[in-house]
């Protein structure tokens, strides 16, 4: 069985602690393909599922994460250390080594434009490494209390699970829409298309009981030297083997 994709989930970085519960859905272009994401965030604990088959349970207090497939009723329970090491280990085999970046403080453009009935302000961040473009929905009801459930989302214990990318910012409104490009990647497009703030059960944050736990091989966590080799004493000395007979 192969192991989770777990570390493909980079576009929802810019999804913006405890609080009032909020399930969001956003749908994601790039590429030419388009994609939903559903998040759900209780407290500490998110919940992100990027793909029908798969799942992934973050606890933000602890760093532990929990991966569920769901066709085969499988789930993965990785501690923090283990998904760090797991999350550089697939960002080595993506080439994407780079954990320095530039941040730039979004600026208004004075432009607005109208999404999903929300009016909404431009604001643009630009560095040499990237070009980012929000939408800002002042109005949107509520937007100060799901952006403090979203901020969960840029924690230390999230950037285990998703390349390293600008922070979400204390926008005077809900960025409804983002648009960002990187250097050497195509650009990608997150809209939030909903947000409901109606409580969520602990059961979603907790691998089904039915699921069988998979266990990942160990993973070497810190690159150690090898031990110089140890020479023989000459008590310990292998004797020098007898010819053979004839000669």
């Amino acid at each position: 069985m192969k192991f989770l994709p777990l570390f493909c989930l980079s576009t929802f970085a810019f999804l913006p602690m405890a609080g009032a519960d909020v399930s969001i859905v956003q749908s994601i272009e790039s590429n030419g393909a388009t994609n939903n994401i559903y998040i759900k965030i209780k407290g500490e604990r998110a919940r992100i599922q990027a793909n029908p088959k798969y799942s992934m349970i973050v606890d933000a207090k602890t760093g532990d994460v929990i991966a569920l497939t769901h066709e085969q009723k499988a789930m993965q329970h990785l501690s923090a250390e283990k998904a760090s090491a797991l999350g550089d280990k697939f960002r080595k085999l993506a080439k994407d080594t780079d954990t320095s970046l530039e941040i730039a403080t979004p600026k208004p453009t004075g432009k607005k434009e109208k999404i999903n009935g929300y009016e909404a302000d431009e604001y643009v961040a630009e560095t040499p490494k990237y070009h980012a473009v929000y939408w800002v929905a002042k109005k949107y009801p509520d937007y100060e209390t799901i952006l403090r459930q979203m901020k969960l989302l840029q924690g230390s214990a999230f950037k285990a699970v998703r390349r390293q990318m600008p922070d979400y910012y204390d926008f005077p409104g809900l960025p409804i829409r983002t648009k960002i490009k990187f250097e050497g990647a195509p650009e990608a497009t997150t809209t939030i298309t909903s947000v409901s703030q109606d409580s969520i059960p602990d059961s979603e944050f907790e691998a089904p009981p039915d699921y069988a736990e998979m266990h990942l091989p160990d993973i070497e966590l810190q690159a150690k030297p090898p031990a110089p080799p140890v020479a023989a004493s000459p008590s310990e000395a292998s004797p020098t083997p007898d010819k053979p007979e004839g000669h």
